[in-house]
């Protein structure tokens, strides 16, 4: 049992005395293999037992970093005298309607609002101001009204209907991501009677504003069943449109931009399918897209050319990086035209259809990029931007036939930017920048791509980016090397794409280079990319992770005792593969929400998301093979006894349903039977994403970086 007496040792009051968790053995046998695990016991979240240990941890940690509490509020009040609290999104056009939403100083949740157009041919948003009123503002939902009274808040649906009368919104107050649905007269600003609980995110409203149609999960909190409301009918009486039995599949739905079909999407990591249900006859029979066929996916977009209702389908059959097809909507298995062939290197990933042309996103030589595709002529126009290093992605675009395209811009020294495109003459017009106060300067930060070789001699894409007055840490030879904290992900072909953080200049101005290493298993690089780094080629995320910080080391940019390293949820589980490959290359590890106990959960199919997950780890259950391989990488079970760990934190959350809380419970109670010096951090109410609202979370990451400070010596560093 956890000793929650003496969090401090009787001894010294400068000593705390780490919480030891309870040894109860648990055997798991799998082919052949007995693995004693002596912390599962940890898994019963509702077990007092469990509860006080996780409360002596937390307060452990609290004992262990009492000394940074002014650190933290330093940090902390950095990253609030950066940002306008009191701010404006930039209106996005929907039918009569200005959307766009405000937070105000001192409110830790957003207020969605909208205001009139000033006529049916306006396109150029109103300039906002912050304490400056809009002329026939409405407000649609405050979130700090909805919150009141809940630790925690998240909206997990938000649309108007088509009329602009009804708002759809869903809510989650625990951090399970389960949502609450309710719809609310916007004229009156009385909620309706229904309201449909237990939902998933996304749920949408049918461009009639008749009906609702959200998702439900099973058990393992798979989205599983796509459900039809008609708004003014008791939600007991709803029907099920669609429901997908196999537990490898998620199951998403929502209209068309063109509002003439709902979409029903099922899908796992290498299989997809698509069904079609007519927005005016919801209670049709869904028609499948195309029959699904095990490793091929695609997605659908409607559009009509040239008269005629077709669908563009980007696949991936015998086109490793996808391309783009065209068939009729009335028979999509027949005839098919391919209007964009494949092409090695260039990554389709999605196609946005719009009534004159369409928006195509993609990805090469490891960066975004979008582009205008003509319907007639089948012609790319690319989008160019004149930083070596950026992200660009549309959105805020729900209206079919708009003269101009909303896109989002940012790099890691360029704060998030929106550009309003005028797709007839190229014309990039600047809408707003997000203001970054205390006399923030793009030009006192420099970033850059340089490439480490891997193992087996892979290049692999690190981006660096670091404050200029402290001199390019590539020409430090002489002087102290460089403080540098690497990031990494690399699972799911998710990207880790430059974008500016706010909290990260806390870094950057006390001296830390920050790099991320683009490994594989990440999509960087296109869909090879991510086949190399899955599946029985896992461990090349982690020996990558490791080759870029030697290479770091290598080429002067920071040594070991100053260089610390993040990830978090399957970042986390390279944090804990890393600490066990190189823990002599890191100073200090910082794991969030991390799957470090990856092959105890992916070997439960009980567990939420395990069958889904098979696709992107393997089936250790029913194949040896998977099984020894995964055993061979899972943190948990390879903490070396032989080791001299960095320092670790790992942050969790006792409702996250994505990455259970035992994990990393279960992995710091092991590290300290080693002598590591891990720390553990549980929010006691909130889930994957952490805590809510904006103030808890900019506390939450000052009390990070104050602990990554302090570990590389700069606790005292002034920023």
């Amino acid at each position: 049992m956890t000793d929650t007496r003496d969090i401090l040792s009787p001894s010294s009051s400068d000593a705390p005395a780490a919480p030891v968790a309870a040894v109860r053995e648990h055997r798991r046998t799998h082919h052949g293999d007995e693995f004693v695990d002596r912390y599962e016991w940890l898994r019963e979240k509702d077990d007092a037992e469990v509860i006080a240990h996780l409360e002596a941890e937390n307060a452990y940690t609290d004992a262990r970093t009492a000394h940074l509490s002014g650190l933290r509020e330093r940090i902390f009040e950095e990253i609030k005298g950066r940002t306008l609290e009191t701010d404006l999104s930039v209106p996005s056009r929907r039918g009569d309607w200005w959307y766009y939403s405000r937070t105000v100083e001192g409110s830790q949740y957003g207020i969605h609002c909208r205001a009139p157009l000033a006529s049916p041919d306006d396109w150029t948003p109103p300039q906002l101001e912050p304490g400056v009123d809009v002329a026939g503002e409405q407000v649609l939902l405050d979130g700090n009204v909805e919150a009141e009274g809940a630790e925690f808040f998240s909206l997990g649906s938000f649309e108007v209907s088509a009329d602009g009368s009804l708002l759809l919104y869903g809510v989650d107050t625990e951090g399970d991501e389960r949502y609450t649905l309710r719809l609310r007269d916007i004229a009156t600003g009385e909620n309706l009677p229904d309201e449909i609980t237990g939902t998933f995110a996304g749920a949408s409203l049918s461009p009639d504003g008749r009906f609702v149609v959200y998702s439900t999960v099973d058990d393992a909190w798979r989205p599983d069943s796509v459900w039809l409301h008609e708004i003014g009918t008791d939600t007991a009486s709803d029907e099920r449109l669609f429901h997908e039995p196999d537990e490898r599949y998620w199951v998403g739905a929502g209209f068309t931009r063109s509002d003439r079909y709902l979409v029903i999407e099922v899908g796992s990591s290498i299989t997809s399918e698509e069904f079609l249900v007519p927005a005016d006859d919801l209670r049709a029979e869904p028609r499948s897209v195309w029959p699904r066929r095990e490793g091929v996916e695609y997605s659908v977009s409607h559009a009509v050319v040239a008269g005629e209702d077709v669908l563009y389908v980007l696949h991936n059959e015998d086109a490793l990086d996808f391309e783009l097809v065209r068939v009729s909507a009335a028979d999509p298995t027949g005839a098919r035209e391919v209007v964009l062939p494949h092409e090695p290197g260039r990554r389709l990933e999605g196609l946005s259809t719009f009534r004159d042309w369409a928006l195509l996103g993609y990805r090469r030589d490891g960066l975004q990029r979008l582009g205008i595709f003509d319907y007639g002529s089948g012609s790319v126009t690319e989008l160019e931007f004149d930083e070596p290093l950026y992200t660009v992605g549309s959105g805020g675009n729900p209206e079919w036939a708009p003269p101009v395209l909303r896109l989002g811009y940012g790099s890691f020294v360029t704060p998030g930017t929106v550009y309003d495109y005028v797709v007839a003459t190229g014309e990039l017009l600047l809408r707003k920048r997000q203001p970054v106060l205390g006399g923030y300067d793009p030009a006192d930060y420099e970033q850059r791509r340089v490439w480490a070789t891997a193992d087996d001699g892979t290049l692999i894409p690190v981006s660096v980016v670091w404050k200029r007055s402290f001199g390019d840490p590539a020409e430090s030879e002489g002087e102290q090397p460089r403080a540098l904290h690497l990031y990494g992900y690399g699972s799911y072909e998710h990207s880790i794409d430059p974008a500016m953080s706010v909290a990260r200049l806390s870094l950057l101005d006390r001296g830390v280079v920050f790099a991320v290493a683009h490994v594989r298993g990440g999509g960087e690089m296109g869909r090879q990319w991510y086949e190399d780094g899955k599946l029985l080629h896992k461990r090349n995320t982690f020996t990558d992770f490791v080759a870029v910080a030697r290479h770091l080391v290598e080429t002067g940019y920071t040594t070991p005792d100053r260089m610390t390293a993040e990830g978090g949820s399957a970042g986390g589980l390279l944090m804990g593969a890393v600490a066990n490959l190189a823990p002599e290359l890191f100073s200090g590890v910082l794991a969030a929400v991390p799957f470090v106990d990856a092959l105890t959960t992916i070997l439960d199919p009980s567990l939420p998301l395990t069958v889904i997950e098979w696709d992107e780890w393997g089936d250790p259950l029913h194949d040896p093979d998977v099984y020894a391989y995964m055993k061979s990488y899972s943190p948990y079970e390879n903490v070396r006894e032989d080791a001299t760990y960095p320092r670790i934190l790992a942050v969790t959350s006792l409702n996250d349903t994505r990455v259970m809380y035992v994990e990393p419970a279960k992995w710091v109670a092991r590290l300290r039977e080693v002598g590591a010096d891990a720390l553990l951090k549980c929010e006691m109410v909130a889930g994957h994403g952490g805590v809510s609202g904006r103030y808890n979370s900019w506390r939450e990451r000052a009390f990070e970086l104050a602990w990554l400070l302090d570990v590389v010596g700069l606790a005292d560093q002034p920023a």
